[in-house]
């Protein structure tokens, strides 16, 4: 995973946006964001690690969702729309790309600044709950994705606004990096 500032060009949310600007692990720790590669191989060793991981936070469930304009027809223009609003969730957000790759991209609290994380295949993101962040497709326009979950597959986005702002689950997160 490569993650850097986006530049504040407009432009197809597919593109790159490249400041040049690179982001640390460090920083990128710093508001919660942990990721790891783990290859996937022939042998499906990569499935052990990906578990080891889930066990470790905690996760109980996953399943496996492909994007892209063939596997969802008619409403894939709806959808990757929707994936790029400004959004939170009450819990963490865990995925793993099995194929493809594209773009989640995180608020850094302190700058308002988007912060691009262009994964590819064999890479394991952890968003933290309520982190603003978004998610779009490259220009491959296809992945597909493991998602974990605690409890039963779930996806609720909390759109930013004053609600999301004032939202138990936003302030935790908040007041968990302002205390680093």
């Amino acid at each position: 995973m490569r993650a850097y500032y986006m530049d504040d060009l407009p432009g197809d949310q597919r593109l790159p946006h490249d400041s040049g600007n690179e982001v640390s692990d460090e920083l990128l720790k710093s508001i919660g964001v942990l990721h790891w590669n783990i290859p996937i191989d022939e042998a499906g060793t990569f499935k052990d690690r990906v578990l080891e991981v889930a066990k470790e936070r905690n996760y109980k469930n996953h399943d496996v969702i492909v994007i892209s304009k063939e596997a969802l027809g008619d409403e894939y223009e709806h959808k990757i729309k929707s994936f790029y609003h400004e959004h939170m969730h009450e819990d963490e957000e865990i995925r793993y790309l099995l194929e493809g790759s594209g773009f989640f991209d995180v608020r850094e609290h302190a700058t308002e600044s988007w912060i691009r994380c262009h994964m590819s295949a064999g890479d394991l993101l952890v968003l933290p709950a309520g982190i603003y962040h978004r998610f779009s497709l490259d220009e491959k326009n296809r992945v597909r994705t493991m998602r974990l979950f605690k409890d039963e597959p779930k996806w609720i986005a909390h759109n930013r606004g004053q609600a999301t702002d004032d939202n138990p689950y936003r302030i935790d997160y908040v007041k968990s990096i302002v205390v680093q």
